[in-house]
This record gives structure tokens, sequence and C-alpha cells, in this order.
């Protein structure tokens, strides 16, 4: 059996700042790699997540040159944890205005999870920019794929779980979290808004794991995190992600040509296969690899040496 890849050493970005994208917000940005070398985005997942050190070595630093950024409201981008002006909408034009910030005529794009979302609406609305497209844990924020994550499906798996999630809820609102969990995360009391985020990060958490991991449950607890993921990634799926159902999948005519890879988990608990799946009949020309053992973090064996390969692959290193 081959070896299977691994992290590059994360490298220090060699350029950081903050760019002004208009309607209030100011992104928080970093480059790594080399300079002048293949131009690359990372769009990160959630909706509300952020970047992280270890992000940075899923690329070969002497053969790329990588844009990753915080998305509206995340992390070191401002205002924090915002709704306004955030949409898939407004993301879509911040890719462009960083690629302008970075003088690239193309880039690859990557992105898992909501990421993979983003990646792919973005490609389809700007076919012209990629140069391939690498994505990670499918989803096309289509109600079966909310219905899996908040009624039935994650909760079959892991009960126990998601009657912690619901039990921060009012009873009468238990049968539709997301509209619940929305009121009290835009309310007043503090207090409740952070019992409430904490319980949305942490049912997170739970389904991205393929085996029970405390520090992966620590960092979703961790107030900072919690409250700009609950908060962002509940308005974007109460808005179904600013997407008509279905749209994702009735565009991708758009991108056929261009090279695509989909590494995904088996076992991926929050993003099942069956959207992969979905994605691999319309797209025939993309490649999928179903990770026998693998959930839904970037991080885990087998995934992570599907997306090194691919990265590897683009640049012209032999897999």
């Amino acid at each position: 059996m081959t070896e299977r890849r691994t992290l590059y050493p994360s490298p220090e970005p060699y350029e950081t700042g903050m760019l002004d994208v208009g309607d209030g917000h100011s992104l928080y940005w970093e480059r790594v790699g080399t300079p002048g070398a293949k131009p690359a985005v990372f769009l990160h997942g959630g909706p509300g997540g952020g970047i992280s050190e270890g992000q940075r070595g899923q690329w070969n630093p002497e053969l790329y040159d990588i844009l990753l950024f915080e998305q509206r409201g995340c992390g070191r981008s401002t205002p924090f944890a915002s709704l306004e002006n955030n949409t898939t909408q407004h993301l879509i034009a911040d890719i462009e205005k960083l690629r302008e910030m970075c003088g690239h005529e193309k880039w690859q794009v990557f992105g898992g999870s909501w990421g993979s979302t983003l990646s792919l609406a973005y490609s389809q609305a700007h076919p012209e920019r990629a140069t391939e497209i690498i994505l990670r844990g499918i989803f096309f924020g289509d109600q079966y794929e909310y219905d899996w994550l908040f009624k039935k499906g994650a909760s079959e798996i892991y009960p126990d779980e998601f009657m912690k999630f619901l039990a921060v809820l009012p009873e009468d609102g238990r049968d539709d979290p997301i509209t619940a969990f929305h009121h009290i995360l835009t309310g007043d009391d503090e207090d409740k808004k952070l019992e409430a985020a904490r319980a949305w990060a942490r049912w997170e958490g739970v389904t991205v794991t393929l085996l029970p991991s405390e520090e992966t449950l620590a960092h979703f607890d961790d107030p900072h995190q919690a409250i700009a993921m609950a908060r962002i990634e509940n308005h974007y799926m109460r808005h179904n992600c600013f997407l008509d159902e279905g749209q994702l999948l009735a565009n991708v005519d758009r991108i056929r040509h261009i090279p695509g890879v989909i590494v995904q988990g088996r076992h991926d608990s929050c993003t099942p296969p069956r959207s992969a799946w979905e994605l691999k009949q319309a797209w025939p020309e993309v490649e999928l690899n179903i990770v026998p053992d693998g959930g839904h973090l970037y991080s885990e064996p087998g995934i992570l040496d599907g997306l090194i390969r691919a990265t590897d692959h683009f640049a012209g290193k032999d897999r």
C-alpha cells in the first residue's frame, strides 16, 4: 500500500494584511509559499470558521503561492461575527477583490465543507478564474442536508449529543432548531446567547469527527470560536446559504471543463457522501476519491492524503 501523504511544514506568511471590501467589512488575509509560484486560494469552512496554521501545509510551499483569508465576520476579520451584508454573493465578490489584490489572472480554488459550497458557487460565477477545483466534504446547501444535520440523520448516529444540542431550546422550538437558535443567537440575553452558541458549536464538533476528539471539541467550545460559528452558520442556513435549491448541481455545466478532485470521507456524519456522489454524476470528468476510513476533517490521514496528492498533482509533482 502506498504510504499516505502528510502535511508539508506550515510556512510562515510572507505577507499579511486587511482588505476593506466595503459594506463596513475588512478581511484578514495571509499569503504563504513562494511569490510568483502557482496561485491558489483557500476557502475555509463553517460558515463562520476561520483559518489555522495547519491548513497552510496542504500545498508544497515551494510550488505554490497560496492566499488564505477569513470570510466576513470570521476570525480576525471585522466586524466580528457580523451578519450584516454577509451573504454568499458578498463572499464571491470578496474573492474576486482578493484575486485582483494578488494580481492573479487565475488560481486554484480549494475548499472543504462550507468551503466546497463557496468554491462551487465562486467557480460557477467566474469559471474563467479557476485553473482547478479541489473539494472536500461536499455540501450543496440543499434542504436534505439541513434535515440531515438538524432533524433526522446525524441525530440517529449521535442521539445522546443531539439531545444535548436541543436541550438549550424551548420545547416548542425543537422541531425547527435553526429558527429557534436564531432567536437566541440574535437576542439580548448574552448568557443564553453564549450557551446556545456553545451547544451549536459542540454539535458541529461532534459530527465532524470520525472518532471522539477532546481537542476538536475544546476548539469549538472556545467562546470566540463558538459565537462566530453559531451566529454566522445559523444565519447562512436560515437563508439556505443564499442559494436556490439545487442551484450548484443545476449549474455544474459551467465548470465541467475545469479539472477537479473531490475527497470525501465514507463515514462523514456532517456532509455525508450522497452529495459528493450526486456531484460526480453531474460532473463525470471530476475525480472522486471516497476515503474508506475517512470522516469530515481535513486532518484525518486518508482525507489529508487525498488533498495533498491533488495539490501535488496539479503542481506537476507525481502522485
